[in-house]
């Protein structure tokens, strides 16, 4: 069973995702943070993905937006 995403974000990270989800002139990338912060809320990749957005979302997709936070953050 591959494991659960987890992040645990800087209060810095959570007030930049914050910002942009409520702020950002591009949709796409509020809605990339609204989902990155579902999941440092608790909330698997998988619920975000299906209930968790505007508009459902492929799993993988939610994943790879997930892995590229991860690693190169919002810039990503």
């Amino acid at each position: 069973m591959p494991n659960p995403l987890t992040i645990t974000l800087t209060d810095e990270q959570r007030c930049e995702l914050e910002n942009a989800r409520d702020h950002h002139r591009k949709p796409h990338i509020g809605e990339r943070a609204a989902a990155i912060l579902k999941i440092a809320n608790g909330a698997s990749g998988l619920q975000v993905a299906l209930n968790g957005l505007l508009k459902r979302r492929e799993p993988d997709t939610v994943y790879s937006w997930f892995h590229r936070y991860a690693a190169e953050g919002l810039a990503g």
